[in-house]
C-alpha cells in the first residue's frame, strides 16, 4: 500500500462527504470501508492490512492522523514529533522510534492546526509557538518553522486517566512507607510542601498523590500555567488556569493575578502547579499569611538547588535585599521533597529535608530520609530511600492539629 493509494481513497472519501455535510463518524467509516474494499479487487490487502488502513484514514479525516492511535495507547506516556518523517515515543520510562509517521509536512500541519484550534489558539510563522491541552488533559507544545529548523515539532505529555496514588508509587519502590505515612501526616497537620525535581522526574504525578491526603473538608483552589493536575478526591475544589495573550498581545491572565485573586476566593489550601517564574512572590506570601498546608513544585536538581532558584524568581519579581528573601522561604517552607529519574528510568524519592531557618546569610536544610543505592542489579537499580535519625524539629503544626509522628 503505497502513499499515492492511500491519497486517492481518501479524496474519493473527502468528495463524497463534501456532497452530504451532515455525515456522522459512522458513515464516514462505511464510505471508507467501500472504498478499501473496492481497492482490494485490483491490490491485495491482508485483513490486518486493510482494517489499519481503514482506521488510519479514518483518523486522518476525523481525528489527529497516525497521532490519534499513539494518544489512545495508554502505555506510551510521551509523543516527541520531529517532523512528518520522524515520531519518538516514551514507553515504561525508555524512548524510541514509532515506526509510522505523517504522509506529508502538510498533513502534520493540519494536524497542528486542528489541535490549536480546539483551544481556541492560533500558530503560525509570525506566533511559532504555543502552549495547549487536548480534551482528555494532554499537555501539547508546538513549535513552527522557522524557529524549528527540521519540521514543525509537537511534544505531547500525556497522564494517566487515574492518578497514581501513593500506594502505587510505594509498590513501585518510588518512595518507602515509612516516609510515605510520614508526608501523610504533614499534609493532613498543614506543613508547606515543596516537590523539587528534574524534568521527567514525576513532580506533578506525586503531588497529585500528596493531595489525596488532604481533608475532604477543606477547600481547596489549584492554580497551574496547564491544567494537569487530578484532584479527584476534593469535593470543594477549584481549578484556575492562567491564560496567555492573544495574537494582539492582549488578554493575559498571569500566574501572579490568579494567585492573588485566589486569596479572596476563602481558600483552606492553595496549590500551584509549578513555580518557575516571579510568582514565587506570590507563593511565599500566600504561605506566609496564614494558608498553612501549600503545595507546589519546582525545577532542580537538588533542595538546595531549589532554594537558590527560588531566590533568583523572587529577586525578578521583587526588589528587596537577598537576606529579607531567605528568611521569607526560610519562614514559608516546611519540607522539601526531592525526585529523580535515575539511570534505570525508574522515578524515586531522593530526598525529604526540613526546613530549619537561616544559618550564616543561607536557607539550612535537615535531611530526614536519603535515598541509598544497594547494589546495581541487571535490569533494575536497587536502592532504598531511609531514615537519616533525624527527628522532625518544628512540631508546632503536628500539636495544633492533634497529631503526632
Amino acid at each position: 500500500m503505497n502513499r499515492e493509494d492511500y491519497r486517492n481513497i481518501q479524496e474519493a472519501v473527502a468528495r463524497e462527504i463534501d456532497s452530504d455535510t451532515d455525515a456522522d463518524d459512522e458513515e464516514i467509516l462505511e464510505c471508507i470501508e467501500e472504498h478499501v474494499l473496492r481497492m482490494g479487487h485490483t491490490v491485495y490487502l491482508s485483513v490486518e492490512e486493510k482494517k489499519e488502513l481503514i482506521q488510519r484514514i479514518f483518523y486522518s479525516m476525523r481525528k489527529f492522523d497516525v497521532l490519534q492511535e499513539i494518544l489512545e495507547d495508554s502505555e506510551i506516556t510521551e509523543i516527541m514529533v520531529n517532523g512528518p518523517d520522524q515520531i519518538f515515543i516514551e514507553r515504561n520510562g525508555g524512548i524510541e522510534p514509532y515506526p509510522k509517521t505523517f504522509f506529508s509536512a502538510e498533513k502534520l500541519e493540519d494536524v497542528i492546526q486542528q489541535i490549536v484550534s480546539k483551544a481556541n489558539r492560533r500558530v503560525n510563522e509570525a506566533n511559532p509557538i504555543v502552549d495547549v491541552r487536548l480534551p482528555d488533559g494532554s499537555r501539547v507544545n508546538v513549535v513552527l518553522p522557522p524557529v524549528a529548523i527540521n519540521g514543525p515539532i509537537v511534544t505531547i505529555r500525556k497522564f494517566p486517566k487515574e492518578p497514581i496514588s501513593m500506594d502505587k508509587l510505594i509498590e513501585l519502590n518510588s518512595i518507602s512507607s515509612e516516609a510515605a505515612v510520614f508526608l501523610q501526616t504533614l499534609v493532613r497537620a498543614k506543613y508547606n510542601i515543596f516537590i523539587s525535581g528534574g524534568t521527567g522526574s514525576g513532580k506533578t504525578t506525586f503531588l497529585n498523590a500528596l493531595s489525596r491526603y488532604i481533608p475532604t473538608e477543606e477547600r481547596i483552589i489549584t492554580i497551574e500555567d496547564s491544567a494537569e493536575l487530578q484532584l479527584q478526591s476534593q469535593p470543594n475544589l477549584v481549578r484556575l488556569e492562567m491564560r496567555s495573550a492573544n495574537v494582539e498581545g492582549k488578554n493575559e491572565v498571569s500566574i501572579r493575578e490568579l494567585m492573588k485573586s485566589a486569596l479572596r476566593m476563602r481558600p483552606d489550601r492553595i496549590i500551584l502547579g509549578e513555580v518557575r517564574d516571579a510568582a514565587a512572590c506570590e507563593l511565599l506570601n500566600v504561605m506566609n499569611t496564614g494558608h498553612d498546608g501549600s503545595l507546589s513544585t519546582g525545577h532542580a536538581n537538588s533542595p538546595e538547588d531549589m532554594m537558590n532558584r527560588l531566590e533568583t524568581m523572587v529577586l525578578t519579581g521583587m526588589d528587596i535585599p537577598l537576606a529579607a528573601i531567605r528568611n521569607q522561604i526560610a519562614s514559608a517552607l516546611d519540607i522539601v521533597v526531592q525526585l529523580g529519574r535515575l539511570r534505570d528510568k525508574s522515578r524515586r524519592v531522593l530526598e525529604v529535608d526540613e526546613v530549619i531557618g537561616v544559618r550564616e546569610g543561607k536557607v539550612v536544610l535537615r535531611p530526614l530520609f536519603v535515598f541509598r543505592e544497594l547494589g546495581d542489579g541487571r535490569d533494575k537499580l536497587e536502592g532504598k530511600l531511609e531514615s537519616t535519625g533525624n527527628q522532625l524539629h518544628y512540631t508546632e503544626k503536628l500539636k495544633r492539629a492533634g497529631l503526632r509522628l
